[in-house]
C-alpha cells in the first residue's frame, strides 16, 4: 500500500517530468508544421509556393527537395540554405531513413527542426520551432486536486500475441497499435475494463481512455495515461492521477489517437490533467 503523502510527492515528480518534457525546445509545445508528402519530388523552403513550407521569418524561399521513391526518402539541400545535420555539419544530400540510437534524423535551420514521420502509409514532416508562440506563452496546465482514490490496483488480462486494432486519430485516419491486454478495476461497485496498447519504443502500457468530463472539464477528444507493466500478482497500478491531455490539445500538427469505444467510461475521472484553454 501508498500512503497519500507519499502519493502525493511521486504525482508531483511525476508532473514535473511531464512539463519539462512538453516545455523542452523539441516538446510539443514547439511543433509548428506537419507537411505531408507526395510520391515523387517535394520542394522544400519558407515561400509559400512549396509543397513543404517551414513556417519562420529566416527561412529562405527553397531550402532544397525531399524525393519520396516507393516509401523511401531522401532530401538533397542547396549549400547556402543553412540546413544542418546532428552536430551542426551542413546538410547537403540527406537519406531521411538514417536512424541514431532509435530515433529519426533531425534536420535543423536555425531555431527550426524537422524530421520524417510514418503514419501507416502517410510519410510526412514534422516540423519544431524552439521560439514557437505557443511554447513562449505556454503557461502551465489545471490539475485536479491529487486523489489517492484515484488510483487503483487494477488486473491485467493478456490478449493473445500479435492482437492489433485500428484506432481513429484527430486527424481522420486510422492508425495500427498492438493491444497488449485490459487493465479491470472495480469502481463504485461496478467492475470496468480499458484496453492497453504496447508501443514498439516504450516498455508501459499506453491507454487512451474518455470519460464524462470530456468536452466540459477535459480535452473533448480523451486522454492519455502510461501503466507500469503487470507485476508477478497480474496487477497494474493504474493512478488516474497522471492522466494527461493529448499533444493535440496544443497543436493542429499532431496525430492523436481517440479511445476506442471500449474506452469510454461511464462516470467523470475527476483526476488528472484539465482541460488547456
Amino acid at each position: 500500500m501508498i500512503d497519500e503523502r507519499r502519493h502525493l510527492e511521486e504525482v508531483e515528480a511525476w508532473r514535473a517530468g511531464r512539463l519539462a518534457s512538453l516545455t523542452r525546445a523539441s516538446g510539443w509545445l514547439s511543433l509548428v508544421g506537419l507537411e505531408w508528402l507526395r510520391e515523387g519530388t517535394n520542394t522544400v523552403g519558407g515561400d509559400p509556393g512549396n509543397d513543404v513550407v517551414i513556417p519562420g521569418t529566416d527561412i529562405p524561399p527553397r531550402v532544397g527537395e525531399v524525393e519520396v521513391t516507393d516509401g523511401h526518402v531522401t532530401a538533397a539541400f542547396l549549400a547556402d540554405a543553412g540546413v544542418t545535420l546532428p552536430g551542426g555539419r551542413p546538410a547537403l544530400q540527406v537519406d531521411m531513413e538514417q536512424l541514431s540510437s532509435g530515433r529519426p534524423v533531425v534536420l535543423r535551420i536555425g531555431t527550426v527542426s524537422f524530421h520524417l514521420i510514418r503514419r501507416e502509409a502517410m510519410l510526412g514532416l514534422r516540423i519544431r520551432d524552439a521560439d514557437s508562440e505557443t511554447r513562449r506563452s505556454f503557461r502551465g496546465i489545471e490539475h485536479y486536486p491529487v486523489d489517492l482514490r484515484w488510483r487503483f490496483e487494477a488486473g491485467f488480462e493478456p490478449y493473445e500475441a500479435g492482437r492489433t486494432t485500428a484506432v481513429l486519430t484527430v486527424i481522420g485516419h486510422s492508425e495500427t497499435y498492438r493491444v497488449y491486454g485490459a487493465v479491470a478495476f472495480t469502481f463504485e461497485g461496478a467492475m470496468h475494463r480499458l484496453d492497453a496498447f504496447l508501443e514498439d519504443d516504450e516498455d508501459d502500457l499506453f491507454i487512451v481512455f474518455g470519460d464524462t468530463t470530456n468536452g466540459t472539464e477535459t480535452y473533448g477528444g480523451g486522454r492519455f495515461l502510461y501503466a507500469p507493466q503487470p507485476d508477478e500478482r497480474g496487477t497494474v497500478v493504474l493512478d488516474f492521477n497522471r492522466a494527461y491531455n493529448p499533444p493535440c490539445v496544443f497543436t493542429p500538427y499532431a496525430t492523436c489517437a481517440l479511445p476506442l469505444p471500449q474506452n469510454r467510461l461511464p462516470f467523470p475521472v475527476w483526476a488528472g490533467e484539465k482541460r488547456y484553454e
